[in-house]
């Protein structure tokens, strides 16, 4: 009897490899990089080394001495895993913090699946929450963006805009006047904001959306249901009563939104396999984002919103399964 053996996801139907299309997610990261390394300097840099070279380290050494297995360090999976890690913490965060975080993020959300397409959670962004829930303190110190800067320690921190809009709200301000304390959208969209290191361009990031639409690196069904999903919710909310709840465009050019979007809900080893089902999976991750960001104590929701979806992948999939092309019918 012949076995037929299925490798794991992902399933894509091209005639790139793994690796091609892995360096083609680094190479569209890279005006976000750029325009990271201009607004947090060194520090910004030295974390992204750092959280690469960590992730890099912690494969191999895994798949040299623990699973045994064939080396994978140069496929560019662990080094996507190392930028989006990167891009999810602050400038400031200690290095020996974003070794833990790269440990968690390949060791225990990677590695202990299997490797690249058998891990059920965006390996990243585990390693972001495992920051997060660890060292609280220090995930929470913005930098304030400069023109680059070459200083490790004179670091001037302050709140993101999502931060003084939680703030605000909790205090019982209402939003025009809180608005009058952030940077106006121009600013927002060039990244001139507080927060982690890759969630603050929103226009560089889209580029480097684009960039992955044209090669098909990712489809536009996630990114729009996505984007979509909070214009709608955040929309409703604010035409019922704009003193209490800010605009969608605020929404879409702050936090992590664009980076969670684009680059880690796409993420085709923890996402939906079918059209149908990305597009629910986009919804689901958009609505969970801004009921965190409006009803929730976290004044960000992008990535616990993303991992509560990833859970839910496997049953998306059961149901909107592609149609199969063959089957036999019983008209009978």
């Amino acid at each position: 009897m012949n076995l037929l053996t299925v490798s794991g996801s992902p399933h894509v139907h091209t005639g790139e490899s793994v690796s091609k299309i892995m360096y083609g997610v680094i190479f569209s990261l890279v005006p976000a990089m750029l325009v990271s390394f201009y607004f947090f300097g060194l520090a910004a840099i030295l974390v992204t080394l750092t959280a690469v070279v960590a992730c890099l380290a912690f494969e191999y050494l895994i798949q040299r001495y623990l699973i045994r297995g064939p080396l994978t360090i140069g496929d560019g999976s662990a080094v996507v895993t190392g930028v989006l890690l990167a891009f999810n913490v602050p400038s400031s965060l200690p290095l020996w913090m974003v070794v833990i975080g790269s440990a968690v993020a390949i060791g225990m959300a990677k590695m202990t699946f299997g490797g690249l397409g058998k891990n059920p959670f965006n390996p990243a962004l585990v390693g972001r929450v495992f920051l997060m829930i660890s060292f609280p303190v220090e995930m929470t110190s913005w930098p304030k963006p400069t023109a680059f800067s070459t200083s490790l320690t004179d670091v001037v921190t302050g709140p993101t805009p999502l931060d003084i809009l939680k703030g605000g709200l909790a205090r019982g301000e209402q939003v025009p006047e809180i608005m009058a304390r952030v940077p106006d959208y121009v600013q927002l969209l060039m990244g001139n904001m507080g927060g982690s290191i890759g969630e603050i361009s929103a226009i560089a990031l889209l580029l480097g959306g684009l960039y992955m639409l044209f090669r098909r690196i990712i489809t536009w069904h996630i990114p729009v249901a996505y984007l979509g999903s909070v214009i709608v919710f955040s929309g409703i909310f604010w035409l019922i009563d704009p003193t209490h709840y800010v605009d969608p465009a605020f929404h879409l050019v702050t936090g992590g939104l664009m980076l969670g979007a684009l680059y880690m809900a796409t993420d085709m080893v923890t996402s939906p396999m079918s059209a149908r089902g990305m597009i629910v999976f986009g919804v689901g991750c958009g609505v969970l984002t801004m009921v965190i960001r409006l009803f929730g104590a976290y004044p960000e929701g992008v990535s616990f919103a993303i991992l509560i979806m990833n859970a839910f992948v496997p049953l998306i999939n059961r149901g909107f399964k592609p149609k199969r092309f063959g089957e036999e019918v019983n008209n009978g």
